[in-house]
């Protein structure tokens, strides 16, 4: 029964490291869309290259977050987490 609990929860915390990495699609594609209208900015108005790109580098520096957020949360569900629960679990049945 133990090695059961044990098991369901390494397979629950590699379930939510592999949802929380699921997060790392959307910085992707909305750099990717950033990038492509700051160079169709840049292609109507040549003379604003600067300011457009200090701005396209700035918001996908704050998109990047979230990606690194949802890696820091990955990492802590497959490394840090099971030994915690399992702690917890065995403290509870008093072994």
């Amino acid at each position: 029964m133990l090695e059961l609990a044990i098991g369901i929860i390494l397979g629950c915390c590699a379930l939510g490291a592999g949802c929380a990495m699921i997060a790392g699609i959307g910085p992707g594609i909305g750099e990717g869309d950033a990038v492509g209208k700051a160079c169709e900015a840049i292609g109507r108005q040549p003379e604003c290259k600067g300011s457009v790109t200090s701005t396209m580098i700035m918001g996908c520096a704050i998109a990047e977050t979230t990606g690194i957020y949802a890696l820091v949360i990955a990492i802590l569900l497959i490394f840090v987490a099971p030994n915690t629960l399992v702690g917890v679990l065995l403290k509870a049945i008093g072994q």
